[in-house]
């Protein structure tokens, strides 16, 4: 079941380190079938405060997004973000395709 890395990010001061952080994000992602879903493009907010933007990046499953937040050559570059960005980041798993919204009403695991 895929799983996505989504990030709601803020404050971000595009700089060279940006710049290289976004030159080499892509090769991270490529070992662990990782792809941009969201990335960029038009957005608009509907309800709540917000400003910045959305990313969000698919994986085959939750075990190849985790591996790739973790792995070396990510971390390597990872502060290049942190340092320049403000933001929340997470990992999530794909509801279903069966997914009705009072599934969430079950007991979770």
């Amino acid at each position: 079941m895929p799983a996505y890395a989504i990030a709601h990010l803020h404050d971000v001061d595009v700089n060279a380190e940006i710049v290289e952080y976004l030159q080499r994000i892509d090769a991270t992602l490529t070992p662990f079938g990782g792809r941009f879903i969201v990335h960029g493009g038009k957005q608009t907010v509907l309800e709540g405060p917000a400003n910045g933007n959305v990313i969000v990046i698919e994986f085959p499953d939750y075990a190849a997004a985790q591996g790739w937040y973790d792995s070396p050559e990510y971390r390597e570059i990872l502060p290049l973000r942190t340092e320049n960005a403000v933001g929340v980041t997470m990992i999530a798993e794909h509801c279903g395709d069966n997914h009705a919204a009072t599934d969430v009403l079950a007991v979770q695991d």
